[in-house]
């Protein structure tokens, strides 16, 4: 007679009985064999996400690739990345000042407006001249508390920057965006005017931050080297920053003697580059350097202390 065996699952024991028997049998999972403990009682299906969230799932990571973007971005430009003084579009030069100075309705000859500063820190300027040797004037401008800015010109006025406008004869000439410029030959008088990048004036107690110098003229008549039985002998009088004749070359062959007769208002030292022969001068008294040029090349003669450019020998 065949037994029907019923099983009944109980938490983590099994426990099985036959028909008619008087004590159940009882299985744990220590008692069944390897394989059976290690395989599962039921075999769940794997959940499937939604349709909606699997096509959602690429519009997240361009979001998230976008922000990661515009995030880099952000710290180039708030760490790395160079500020810009250029007003916004829709306004004009002189609002955009970034509350530097004081704009004044005063206005100069060319209609620029003045901009005023307190004095003390206030930008300065003023000018050395030479006479060039083909013609016109170089120009140094020696600033204070300012710096040349051509690349942010146009844009909002920064204190201690912007540019020099240079005005020939009382007429408003070239920018200068440097501190050296030349003038063209026949101008009398020269001003250096400072700008801010917006192009208004730099001003203290309303006047402008300039200087005014004069000009003597561009140098015409070359130095006239006399030629003795000892050599050549060039005469130049120096009068504060006039030099006369003015500032030339003298023509000279390898071996000639030459003597440099110079006369000056002011103590002073006379300095021949490249031969590197010097001669203390005294006020209104005359000094002779003579020797002998056996060196080729362009040689410069200064004086030292007012730093003037008295002459250049070319020796060949």
């Amino acid at each position: 007679m065949r037994r029907r065996l019923t099983a009944t699952t109980q938490g983590p024991a099994t426990t099985a009985s036959l028909p008619g028997a008087a004590t159940p049998l009882r299985a744990t999972a220590a008692s069944l064999p390897a394989a059976a403990a290690r395989r599962p009682a039921t075999t769940a299906p794997r959940p499937t996400a939604p349709a909606s969230c699997r096509r959602a799932a690429p519009r997240r990571q361009a979001v998230v690739l976008a922000g990661v973007v515009l995030a880099l971005a952000l710290t180039a430009v708030g760490c790395g990345g160079r500020a810009t003084t250029h007003h916004k579009p829709g306004t004009s030069h002189e609002e955009a000042t970034g509350g530097s100075g004081t704009l004044l309705a005063t206005k100069d000859e060319a209609g620029h407006r003045l901009r005023e500063v307190p004095a003390e820190g206030a930008p300065s300027v003023r000018v050395e001249t030479r006479p060039d040797t083909e013609g016109g004037w170089n120009v140094h401008l020696v600033v204070e508390r300012f710096r040349f800015t051509p690349e942010s010109v146009g844009g909002a006025a920064i204190p201690g920057r912007g540019y020099a406008r240079l005005l020939v004869d009382g007429s408003e000439g070239e920018r200068a965006y440097g501190p050296w410029h030349h003038v063209p030959a026949g101008a009398r008088t020269l001003t250096v005017r400072l700008h801010a990048d917006d192009h208004t004036v730099w001003a203290v107690k309303g006047k402008p931050v300039e200087v005014a110098v004069p000009l003597a003229g561009a140098p015409t008549t070359p130095a006239a080297p006399t030629a003795t039985a000892d050599g050549r002998t060039v005469d130049i009088t120096v009068t504060g920053t006039s030099v006369k004749p003015a500032p030339s070359r003298v023509e000279l062959k390898k071996g000639e003697r030459i003597t440099l007769r110079v006369t000056s208002d002011r103590a002073d030292t006379l300095h021949v580059h490249g031969y590197d022969r010097e001669l203390a001068l005294a006020p209104g008294a005359p000094g002779s350097l003579t020797f002998t040029a056996d060196r080729t090349g362009l040689f410069e003669v200064e004086t030292h202390g007012s730093g003037l450019l008295l002459t250049q020998l070319v020796v060949r």
